[in-house]
């Protein structure tokens, strides 16, 4: 999708794998799921060349074999052991100075992310974030099956502009959901998914949060 250039009045930030650094404790749980059923382990490397959405098909290439157990097993295993390794899990060390700027600029932060509503929500707030949204958007369940009918909701509801937003992510779902609300999409390499997967089709891609935050500056002033 082309874009022209608009003016950005809106950031809508995914949260797990962008703001929040949670991969290592991700490949933690699966890998307590996979030693279970005698599958191979995650590295950290294979974990960001392979996790993909709807997560059904990530627990596929893993092995997960749904002939003999239903996907929602092992799901709901998997946030069993995330939620209890969460506490482990910190934002990235550029997330409050980026979040504290793009306010001072006088930008609107919103989150949309796959992670049930009211751990989201909770996890938010135990990070000492939670004033920098005007709102927090995550799922009804917790099998993560993607963000678009939620972002629609979400549009709808705040009466955003998505030609005045930027969605900003780490994987290649959130261009998926950017280009089904009709805004832009700036992806941050240090989540869930590799820098190479990441710059298919030209896709806008930054190292970190810092430079997620010099794209929005240059952008603005271009």
């Amino acid at each position: 999708m082309l874009y022209k250039k608009p003016h950005f009045e809106l950031i809508l930030w995914d949260w797990n794998g962008t703001l929040l650094n949670d991969q290592i404790i991700c490949i933690d749980a699966m890998n307590r799921l996979l030693v279970k059923r005698g599958l191979p382990l995650l590295t950290e490397e294979k974990y960001r060349r392979v996790f993909t959405f709807p997560v059904k098909t990530y627990y596929a290439q893993l092995g997960f074999d749904f002939t003999k157990e239903p996907f929602e097993i092992p799901a709901l295993e998997f946030m069993e052991q995330y939620h209890r390794l969460l506490p482990q899990a910190g934002l990235f060390p550029d997330a409050i100075p980026v979040l504290h700027k793009l306010k001072e600029l006088g930008y609107r932060q919103l989150i949309l992310s796959a992670m049930e509503q009211e751990s989201l929500i909770a996890a938010v707030k135990n990070l000492h974030v939670f004033d920098y949204f005007e709102q927090i958007a995550g799922i009804q369940d917790q099998y993560a099956h993607g963000k678009v009918n939620r972002a629609k909701e979400l549009f709808l509801q705040k009466q955003i502009s998505p030609q005045n937003t930027l969605l900003i992510g780490d994987t290649l779902h959130d261009v998926e959901v950017a280009n089904e609300l009709g805004c832009q999409c700036l992806l941050v390499a240090t989540g869930h998914q590799s820098a190479e997967r990441l710059q298919i089709n030209g896709n806008p891609v930054v190292k970190n949060l810092r430079q997620a935050l010099e794209w929005v500056i240059k952008f603005k002033k271009s």
